[in-house]
């Protein structure tokens, strides 16, 4: 059965409350993300084809930015024939964990006690857990070979010799570089071609404003000494570095609020750990830290900066590559330079899960096997990440009281 036609630009109340219940329910990561918006989408409502979904999947994976968010937004601009219908999608689909992170923001500043903190620490070695996983299967798909591997090391004595966001990106522009040279090879044959409702200028338009807003917040934010300013540059070029997976905005946020001050990195790592056991987008930790970062006026605008300046660079990027992907995916040097980009990503990961997530977690041997214990939880026994994030509360509180 062909799938059904985009609805009308006006029908975005529709798009909204499915996405929203998404949002409630879809546990798992980015990649479970996917499977359920395959089910929903290409299976139960028919809005598209497999061909043509797994073509929106492969421009957003290619893109820098949360592919499973990216992916709802193209759909909704697909369905609502534009704009308005991606908006309504990624607001749906959001606003659930947005909002429980920015509840958690709010409680965490009242927390106190042996108990709480036996909490807190059992979220962050969570985060020891799940960043290990992240690791382990992003290292087996994106360093497959040994050229991918050197990638990868390179890209870890790189952000180590050179510390903050100036590393990681020294590090992912190497690795494409390398991989442009290094990883040529026969590529996939590009699927089914990918109509949807937007023009070139706005294309165009979308990607200059990505553009000027990459290079200008810099440095308007040096200009004017403006705290809300300052927020939302270090967020949006978090999310505009952020390739190969949700979970690699770790180390560039912690680059960013930790390091400077905003932050403790003890605070990082707790709501990092929560973040885990929610449904909808990793990229909702955003409104936590935005609300703990005290650099605007009221918690709520310092959550909605945050929160919108990390999902925006991903979000203008897929509605400006729409329009030209179908040119595009067809040169195997972009697919090659990809390749690169994305093993250097796996050392950045790795470099971050050494520090500063186990070194701010990890302060023994019983702290060592409750992170163990999680990642063994993840990887084989494939327990969902809420039921990991309750258990290793519970021995948070258990080693607290002990």
């Amino acid at each position: 059965m062909p799938p059904h036609p985009a609805a009308p630009a006006s029908s975005v109340w529709p798009i909204f409350w499915i996405f929203l219940k998404l949002g409630l329910t879809s546990f798992g990561g980015p990649i479970a993300h996917l499977a359920y918006f395959r089910n929903e989408f290409v299976l139960r409502r028919q809005w598209l084809d497999d061909a043509r979904y797994g073509d929106l999947v492969a421009l957003c994976q290619f893109l820098p930015g949360p592919a499973s968010s990216q992916v709802g937004f193209a759909l909704g601009v697909l369905r609502g024939g534009g704009l308005r219908g991606g908006l309504a999608a990624w607001i749906g689909f959001t606003l659930p964990s947005a909002l429980l992170m920015f509840a958690f923001a709010l409680g965490a500043a009242t927390l106190a006690g042996p108990t709480a903190a036996g909490v807190v620490h059992g979220l962050k070695l969570v985060a020891v857990a799940v960043v290990a996983q992240a690791v382990w299967g992003m290292a087996r798909t994106l360093t497959p070979d040994r050229r991918r591997i050197a990638i990868a090391l390179a890209a870890i004595a790189i952000v180590v010799l050179v510390d903050g966001p100036a590393g990681q990106l020294a590090a992912i522009t190497a690795g494409a570089g390398a991989g442009y040279w290094l990883c040529r090879g026969p590529v996939a044959q590009p699927g089914a071609e990918l109509s949807m409702p937007i023009g070139r200028h706005a294309g165009i338009a979308a990607l200059v404003l990505f553009g000027v807003l990459l290079l200008g917040l810099p440095l308007a934010a040096g200009v004017a000494a403006y705290s809300p300013l300052a927020l939302f540059d270090a967020f949006y070029r978090s999310g505009a570095l952020v390739f190969g997976g949700g979970h690699v905005v770790l180390p560039l946020l912690q680059a960013e609020a930790v390091a400077s001050g905003w932050i403790p990195n003890e605070t990082f790592l707790a709501g990092y750990g929560l973040a885990q056991a929610l449904p909808g987008p990793l990229f909702a930790f955003a409104a936590f830290l935005g609300a703990q970062a005290g650099m605007t006026a009221s918690t709520l605008a310092g959550a909605a900066i945050a929160l919108l300046a990390l999902f925006l660079p991903g979000l203008l990027l897929v509605y400006g590559m729409l329009p030209f992907w179908d040119r595009l995916r067809g040169h195997a040097a972009t697919r090659h330079a990809m390749m690169g980009a994305n093993a250097a990503v796996v050392g950045i990961l790795a470099a971050a899960l050494a520090d500063p997530v186990w070194t701010g977690a990890v302060f023994d041997m019983r702290d060592a096997g409750i992170a163990l214990a999680g990642f063994l939880l993840l990887v084989v026994w494939k327990a969902p990440p809420w039921i990991v994030v309750i258990l290793a509360a519970a021995a948070g509180v258990m080693l607290a009281g002990a």
